[in-house]
């Protein structure tokens, strides 16, 4: 039996965390400490390491100094197996300009999903505070054969206003259309107190992530993210399956 290629996984640490000031007055957002002991950014990368997912691109930007420090001192991985957690800061690959969105920052770091080749890449943001098992998000993304899956949660349609909402299709996997912070949320079939909310955490097939980003730049009107642009462009072309984990918690 062949062995099963991991995808290689790209962690977004690289907003300015402006609903957490003054805690962000000198630090990034996934840089904030957590319970005395933690740090924001360490939920992700415990999920991605309990998962066997070691090789780990974290992408920062604004006062990356705090961050950049904790992750190479506190995940430090075997280098003779070939696993990393890396910092990757800013690079303007595309020009003199920060990123513009997430599916920009991806785009500008494509060569580190060049140089590792692999057929399937994964995007979790770095400032969330639940726990999951990414490999069964894996399994189930190669189970459907999907261009994308999209991890979410169950939430009160009265709360999901301020979230990208997803709407799915009759065979309750596939997404029908991805709603960004809707005045009014679909429910979620046979719930109707309830609304499908994205989680930012995204399984994406190479070649399709590839195309799609590469679309989504020669818009100037897009906002290059990947939940307001590239997730509703594939929702558009029938590319994307949902899936809730079973062991997620808040």
């Amino acid at each position: 039996m062949a062995k099963l290629q991991l995808p290689l996984s790209i962690v977004l640490a690289g907003g300015e965390g402006k609903r957490l000031m003054p805690l962000t007055a000198d630090r990034a957002k996934p840089a904030v400490p957590f319970g005395g002991s933690y740090r924001l950014i360490d939920f992700v990368l415990s999920n991605l390491a309990n998962a066997n997912m070691l090789k780990v691109a974290v992408l920062t930007q604004y006062k990356s100094h705090s961050l950049d420090r904790h992750i190479t001192t506190t995940w430090r991985m075997s280098s003779l197996l070939g696993n990393y957690i890396t910092p990757v800061p800013a690079q303007q690959r595309l020009g003199p300009r920060w990123y513009t969105g997430s599916a920009d920052a991806i785009l500008q770091n494509f060569n580190l999903i060049h140089d590792e080749d692999p057929k399937h890449v994964l995007v979790f943001g770095a400032d969330h505070v639940y726990r999951m098992d990414p490999m069964q998000m894996f399994q189930q993304h190669l189970d459907t054969g999907a261009g994308v899956t999209v991890a979410a949660i169950r939430m009160p349609r009265s709360e999901a206003h301020d979230f990208g909402v997803i709407e799915l299709a009759d065979d309750g996997i596939t997404i029908k259309a991805f709603h960004e912070k809707p005045a009014n949320p679909p429910a979620m079939p046979g719930h109707p107190e309830l609304s499908l909310v994205s989680m930012g955490n995204y399984i994406f097939k190479r070649d399709v992530m590839e195309e799609a980003l590469i679309l989504d730049s020669e818009d100037i009107e897009s906002r290059h993210d990947l939940g307001g642009n590239i997730i509703p462009y594939l929702t558009s072309v029938s590319y994307t399956h949902l899936t809730l984990p079973t062991n997620r918690e808040v």
